[in-house]
């Protein structure tokens, strides 16, 4: 959701999902600032261009699904039904972007299908055909299997500091 909500517009929100979208703008300035995940996007920029960050993105989603258990002590598979059941519950909160995908992420069981990389090519192609222009995203793939021990060890270093980001920033703005 904070992705489709832009500028000011979160303000007309419930206090919490404001909350949540300022972290979610949080997270996305220290990504795409970072430089290893720049490293990791810099490596698919020749090729997809503009869309690399999106595409680092959602490899950066396989490797945490993939390693999980070094990041959380939950199951995935519970994680994963907690928050869709977060979802249904608070539905009402939702902006109505957010509110026309929720069956399909639900039904489809889109947060399952990161953790393969036949799951990956079939976000990738969600994301091509959502996009304004063909950005051939799902051909990435091939760059994930050429490539997947440098971006996985790039995710791992990237992510623990990502977390301990997350966590002065919450520490910082949420108290």
């Amino acid at each position: 959701m904070g992705d489709a909500v832009h500028g000011n517009k979160y303000l007309t929100l419930d206090p919490t999902i404001q909350k949540g979208i300022l972290l979610h703008r949080a997270i996305d300035t220290f990504t795409d600032t970072h430089p290893i995940f720049r490293q990791s996007k810099h490596r698919l920029h020749e090729k997809y261009g503009h869309y690399s960050g999106i595409i680092t993105d959602i490899f950066y989603d396989y490797f945490l699904s993939k390693n999980w258990e070094k990041f959380s002590e939950q199951p995935l598979e519970e994680f994963i039904i907690q928050f869709y059941e977060s979802l249904k519950t608070h539905y009402q909160l939702l902006n109505e972007k957010t509110q026309q995908i929720v069956p399909y992420l639900i039904s489809q069981n889109w947060l399952a299908t990161y953790n393969s990389k036949e799951g990956i090519e079939l976000t990738l192609k969600r994301m091509d055909y959502r996009m304004k222009r063909q950005s051939n995203m799902q051909q990435s793939i091939a760059e994930l299997s050429l490539f997947e021990q440098e971006f996985e060890i790039e995710f791992l270093t990237f992510f623990k500091e990502l977390c301990g980001f997350t966590e002065n920033w919450k520490n910082e703005n949420l108290n």
